[in-house]
């Protein structure tokens, strides 16, 4: 599979791994950091040394897993062991988990000493589709997803497969609703073959591929979210909010793909109510998240608490909040500002599946 090339960077494909050694070999760092969780320190670190066994120079610096930990006070003990260990700044951070590691590795990396090199090794689906691609890094704060962060262009972005047997269903499926996003927004073809699956275990590197290739050449075109970078965000106004909410009060809280597809949901409804989404795509649309994510029950009472957190999303403008909706399956728009009582009647629509 080619590397899909970015302005600074390419991202690899299929057994890539092999590609640190050159990228290693080129640059001569004084010090190389490996950032996991618990989760990839057990299951993917291993890989890592498997198939790199060469790479013996390295200290771990290792998070607690969940998007909750996605905080400036786990960044700082990032920053202080970094210190500690006496990085300069020919050091190397390497970024070896899902999108949290690779949000909060980025930011941390990009900060420390006003910026040392990083590489992301996107370990589950949605890392390697979304999080690792388009140079974005951050933080949460208050509940508030990403709501602190630069942006900062890794070395190399390595995706490896191999990672992906490491996970449980759930999490591979959740990385499917950024797969699907991709092609809502851009390729129809890409999404009618991805609805022809029966599950996420049947995403192949082709489909990685494809859906990299997606998200770069948008990235590419606004590489600073001014224009057609905002498309990415379709499903993830009313989803960051869902995803913050469930966070904070529910003890097997969403994770990040389930919370976007029930907002890419309610958002295409919103698309069809305002914005040319025709009543059969928004039904296609619906049927496909049910068919792979199921229903989730949206708490009664909590609809006001929702519109509050998505009054702080970094996208609104002047106090209106702001979606990007697509005008049919493979095209989106962006910049659409929704009144409060259609973003309900949003949720009042998913409730009524």
């Amino acid at each position: 599979m080619n590397p899909i090339k970015n302005d600074n960077y390419q991202v690899f494909f299929d057994d890539s791994l092999n590609i640190l050694n050159n990228i290693l070999a080129q640059k001569k760092y004084s010090k190389i950091f490996i950032l996991v969780d618990e989760q990839t320190s057990e299951h993917c670190l291993p890989v890592l040394q498997e198939k790199l066994p060469q790479l013996t120079e390295f200290d771990i610096i290792e998070v607690p897993n969940g998007e909750e930990n996605k905080t400036i006070d786990f960044c700082i003990g990032i920053w202080r062991t970094l210190l500690d260990f006496e990085a300069d700044r020919n050091a190397l951070l390497i970024n070896l988990g899902g999108g949290v590691v690779t949000d909060m590795g980025s930011f941390a990396a990009a900060t420390y000493k006003r910026g040392i090199d990083f590489l992301q090794i996107p370990t589950t689906l949605l890392s390697q589709v979304d999080a690792s691609v388009g140079g974005k890094t951050g933080i949460d704060m208050d509940n508030v997803k990403n709501i602190i962060g630069t942006f900062s262009q890794p070395q190399a972005v390595i995706i490896c497969t191999d990672f992906l047997k490491t996970l449980p269903e759930r999490e591979l499926t959740s990385g499917l609703a950024e797969v699907l996003k991709h092609g809502i927004i851009a390729d129809v073809d890409f999404f009618d073959e991805l609805t022809l699956l029966n599950d996420a275990k049947e995403i192949t590197v082709k489909h990685i591929h494809k859906s990299v290739s997606i998200k770069n050449k948008v990235v590419l075109a606004d590489p600073f979210e001014k224009n057609i970078r905002k498309t990415l965000n379709y499903g993830h106004t009313i989803g960051h909010a869902i995803e913050s909410w469930s966070l904070v009060n529910e003890k097997n809280s969403l994770l990040h793909g389930e919370a976007i597809a029930i907002g890419m949901i309610c958002e295409a409804y919103l698309a069809k109510e305002t914005n040319e989404l025709s009543e059969e795509e928004l039904e296609k649309i619906t049927n496909t998240f049910i068919k792979f994510f199921g229903r989730y029950k949206i708490r009664p009472g909590i609809e006001n608490a929702l519109l509050d957190i998505m009054k702080q999303d970094k996208k609104n403008s002047n106090g209106k909040i702001s979606f990007s909706l697509p005008t049919k399956i493979g095209n989106c728009s962006i910049d659409s500002f929704i009144e409060e009582s259609l973003i309900l009647d949003s949720l009042k629509y998913y409730q009524s599946i």
